[in-house]
């Protein structure tokens, strides 16, 4: 990072990234794109936003933990043998049942429960869980980790992602003296060495070096803006996010790790 902002720029910046998404979000379904409310990366097909399929397998039954709109849930089923849901957010949940109606899948199981409590299911019993942008927005969130390393079986496979809190965007609001982490809701944002650590705390090693998510940028939330216009426009934007952090790692937004279970 070079060069000092000036605070009136940084704070107009932050702005115009943070309202954009609820923008995005709103404008996807006032302009007929989905029937919810719901944000544009879910409609089109960017590179790596599905990372986790090729680490699925058709005999697997999948846990998605914080399964919100159910929109890995949905993309999960199509891959594999059966796919549990499960989210605090009723609302998110009705979303969710109504893809799976509308798309006749009848391999998942959606229902509200606490994640900060212990899961209703017995030990070993799921070959995979998907935990996505999930971890940040718990407390507790290694009793969490904890969990879900019981109901997985022995060789089972955790698919998780987490926020950097150590891009240039970052360090310039926190210099600025502004709010920095990524989402208001955000309990956590990690370094690589911190999100790692935190896996370990939780039973859990990485099995396939970390891998980055898209670039951060401050004008990311005109382009989720953008996407509530155009899908077509957004997937161009969203592919350029995605190469932009594969070059530069250490400016993603946040952090995906296929871990197994510590020895």
């Amino acid at each position: 990072m070079t060069g000092r902002w000036p605070r009136p720029v940084i704070a107009t910046l932050d702005l115009l990234n943070r309202r954009g998404k609820s923008v995005g979000v709103r404008l996807v379904k006032y302009t007929g794109k989905s029937p919810h409310f719901i944000h544009p990366k879910h409609l089109v097909e960017t590179p790596g936003h599905d990372w986790y399929l090729p680490h699925l397998g058709p005999g697997d039954v999948v846990l998605d933990v914080g399964c919100a709109n159910g929109a890995h849930t949905v993309k999960a089923a199509g891959r594999v043998k059966r796919v549990v849901g499960m989210d605090y957010d009723v609302d998110q949940l009705r979303v969710a049942k109504a893809s799976t109606r509308a798309l006749g899948l009848a391999n998942t199981q959606l229902f509200a429960w606490d994640l900060t409590t212990a899961f209703p299911f017995r030990s070993g019993r799921f070959d995979a869980v998907l935990f996505l942008d999930v971890i940040e927005h718990l407390v507790p969130r290694r009793e969490v980790l904890r969990e879900i390393r019981r109901v997985l079986r022995p060789e089972g496979r955790l698919l998780v992602s987490g926020p950097n809190r150590e891009t240039a965007w970052r360090r310039r609001l926190r210099e600025a003296g502004l709010f920095s982490f990524q989402d208001p809701d955000h309990k956590v944002e990690y370094t690589e060495d911190e999100f790692l650590a935190e896996l370990r705390a939780g039973g859990f090693v990485p099995d396939l070096p970390v891998e980055p998510i898209v670039y951060d940028t401050p004008w990311a939330g005109v382009i989720d803006a953008v996407g509530g216009v155009s899908l077509g426009l957004y997937a161009r934007l969203s592919r350029w996010k995605r190469e932009a952090a594969v070059r530069d790692p250490g400016e993603s937004t946040g952090f995906r790790v296929v871990a197994r279970k510590a020895d």
